[in-house]
């Protein structure tokens, strides 16, 4: 498991921006982690006044996080002067509303990784049902 503290030493995300609240598993392949929707977050403020829903974009970013972390995690001394950064991503889709109280849930499994990019698949779950899903690929690219 990893603590919030713990997954800001591996990726360079801060608030508002960080998207991944605790790893609880991660292995050389496979990540499992959450983020615990709030009210208290900043793009509730105009997605949408009234209706507030997390947006199908930040649930993509908070699974290319955790992947982020999955490789950083494996690779970190390797890695200490990179980031990761998207570089595509392939059938997302989006089945279920994600709201204050939710607790979405983020799975990630490593493709394949040659070189300096990487490819995944991910979910994220709330209450067991899928909210969105994706394939994405990410580079590896030296800090600065």
């Amino acid at each position: 498991m990893l603590t919030i503290e713990q997954i800001k030493e591996l990726i360079p995300h801060r608030y508002p921006f960080l998207l991944v609240d605790r790893v609880l598993e991660v292995t050389e392949t496979t990540a499992k982690g959450y983020k615990n929707v709030t009210a208290n977050e900043e793009f509730f403020n105009g997605h949408f006044p009234g209706a507030p829903i997390m947006p199908g974009v930040l649930q993509l970013e908070a699974m290319a996080q955790l992947g982020c972390i999955l490789i950083m995690n494996a690779k970190k001394e390797e890695l200490k002067d990179s980031i990761i950064v998207f570089t595509g991503i392939n059938n997302a889709k989006f089945k279920r509303m994600v709201v204050p109280g939710d607790k979405l849930d983020l799975e990630i499994e490593l493709g394949s990784v040659r070189r300096n990019f990487a490819t995944f698949k991910g979910t994220a779950t709330v209450d067991g049902q899928l909210a969105c899903s994706m394939e994405a690929s990410a580079a590896i690219v030296p800090k600065g």
